[in-house]
């Protein structure tokens, strides 16, 4: 960058998407992050465990790089941590449940040596040229918090997620008089949360969920299987206070609900009685009706507890006729099919299931529309940027600010990578960074692109057909087959004439290739594969993967 006074604001992740959120600010030369996460894949994503942010950016400029802030410790904030802290060594700041969350993924990733510092609402801290305060903020997490950072050319604040909960569960209330005071002192940017913008009015109070939770309780006669996001600590609350009160031992399922009870209690931000928990092993030993089970799996994930022991398939629980099943989370987009589909399961086993759309068992922890003008009015940014949203909530957010008085010329749509500029007297978009996806498959980063799912979506809908030919080295004759094997395209037996027209084609195309003296393996299989793809469209309306393995053989083989 030139002497020229410079401020940047570069978004990584979640804009024109919801999750993997990531964003830098960089002042010249030098560099924050606020938020590390990651997202689900989608269903076209075909064996793909998890969805980073590339961050490559900003590894090729490590070295400008002063701390990461956390806003709070959902997955979608702190997911990629545990990858990209293997490649950049800088310390990492969040508030005491954050960082506790995030030295449990980093131990269990095996990353060792992280810088980790827990703050508070009270902190102010110098990295380089930035000073960074907190601002606390109310979410379905506790520990949530806002972020102002101050630059030699103005004050960027960045929301988190966020919403104004007057009766909130665990007393953390949205600070806007802080919030209100940086608008007063006066704020360069502004970034906020876009999630729940096309949603009028407020958001409920996350009370309100607590009276639906004891009302179920109260009228359940067996067991209850409670399943939400095992990090909405709040939700998880009440959930045992309502046990409590019933008098219902509860025991936990899922291997991040067991991790964040343990991280959460552990750090005294769940009330938990003495003798409330018990071993899931141990449930049989009391009446249904005093058992409470916690589980995650409110999304449909296939492997979690829920959907496991919807199918039947959970090794430690089954379904019993007369117990009620609570789902307290909304659906994530995209995930409506399987939510529904595990409540059909649940249902045909004879429970009683509860959930969102008919049950008011989930509250979101995002700010409404109301919620969201009353953040522009109380910051009163010069510019603004959406962040945290699908495209056409980022255009929704945007026109609120227009109608709360912010110049539309002041207002940044951006996408990922896109760098939005600032400098003495102007802020304008600039050449974008790289900027897109890190896909995780099993112990693979990034070595899964495109092309490769492309290929599976295409193995996954029209199967695969290999043909293996062997030819003469010298004259490039057939020697053997073709031999035809296929694998979810066609039952071979049921199909002898069509597989006997592709080995008939197979060999036409190379006789062909022969007396236009092509040779070279790349233009054999190439002229193979475009042959025989064409012949079975025509034949099936069908485009299955066609791989051909030629191998050759000198005189000396054949004798």
């Amino acid at each position: 960058m030139s002497t020229e006074r410079k401020l940047q604001v570069i978004p990584l992740g979640g804009l024109g998407e919801i999750g993997k959120n990531m964003t830098l600010i960089r002042y010249n030369n030098e560099m924050l992050v606020i938020d590390a996460g990651l997202s689900f894949p989608d269903e076209e994503m075909l064996g793909i465990d998890l969805v980073l942010p590339d961050y490559s950016y900003l590894i090729e400029n490590k070295d400008m790089v002063t701390g990461i802030l956390i806003t709070h410790g959902h997955e979608d904030h702190i997911g990629a941590l545990s990858y990209l802290l293997k490649d950049l060594h800088v310390p990492v700041y969040g508030t005491k449940l954050t960082i506790g969350m995030i030295q449990a993924k980093l131990d269990e990733a095996n990353v060792k040596n992280a810088t980790l510092n827990v703050i508070t609402t009270s902190d102010i801290i110098n990295l380089g040229t930035f000073k960074v305060e907190f601002i606390n903020g109310s979410h379905s997490i506790p520990g949530a918090v806002g972020i102002a950072v101050h630059t030699p050319l103005g004050t960027i604040v960045h929301t988190g997620d966020f919403k104004l909960d007057h009766t909130p569960v665990s007393g953390e209330i949205l600070d806007i008089h802080k919030f209100s005071d940086l608008g007063y002192k006066g704020v360069l940017c502004l970034l906020s949360d876009s999630t729940n913008v096309e949603r009028p009015g407020f958001t409920k109070s996350e009370r309100t969920v607590g009276e639906n939770i004891d009302q179920a309780f109260f009228n359940a006669k067996g067991r209850i299987i409670f399943a939400t996001f095992a990090s909405n600590i709040h939700r998880v609350q009440q959930a045992i206070t309502a046990a409590v009160k019933y008098q219902r031992k509860v025991a936990a399922v899922g291997r991040s609900m067991v991790n964040v009870i343990g991280i959460a209690s552990e750090l005294g931000y769940l009330d938990i009685p003495e003798g409330t928990f018990i071993e899931i092993e141990d449930i049989l030993e009391f009446p249904d009706k005093e058992v409470c089970i916690l589980t995650t799996g409110s999304q449909g994930e296939p492997m979690s507890a829920l959907s496991r022991i919807a199918k039947g398939d959970h090794r430690q629980i089954s379904i019993y006729r007369g117990d009620t099943v609570v789902i307290s989370a909304s659906p994530i987009p995209g995930n409506e099919k399987a939510i529904s589909r595990n409540i059909d399961h649940l249902l045909k086993l004879g429970a009683l299931v509860i959930y969102d759309s008919i049950s008011g068992m989930h509250v979101s922890g995002h700010a409404s529309e109301e919620e969201l003008k009353l953040m522009l009015s109380m910051v009163k940014p010069k510019y603004f940027i959406p962040v945290h949203g699908e495209y056409r909530m980022l255009v929704k957010h945007a026109q609120l600010a227009q109608q709360v008085g912010i110049p539309s010329e002041n207002i940044f749509i951006a996408e990922i990578g896109s760098v939005i500029e600032f400098t003495d007297n102007e802020a304008k978009m600039v050449e974008s960074v790289p900027g897109g996806r890190i896909l995780i498959d099993g112990l693979g980063i990034g070595d899964v692109g495109n092309t490769v799912l492309r290929d599976r979506k295409q193995l996954s809908s029209d199967g695969i057909l290999i043909a293996v030919i062997t030819l003469h080295r010298q004259t490039r004759s057939i020697v053997l087959g073709p031999d035809i094997v296929t694998r979810g395209f066609v039952y071979v037996r049921d199909s002898e004439e069509i597989i006997n027209e592709v080995k008939i084609l197979i060999k036409e195309t190379l006789v062909r290739c022969q007396q236009e003296e092509i040779s070279q393996w790349t233009a054999l299989k190439n002229r193979i594969r475009d042959a025989v793809s064409k012949l079975l469209y025509q034949k099936t309306g069908r485009r299955p993967m066609i791989i051909p393995i030629i191998q050759e053989i000198g005189n000396k083989d054949c004798e």
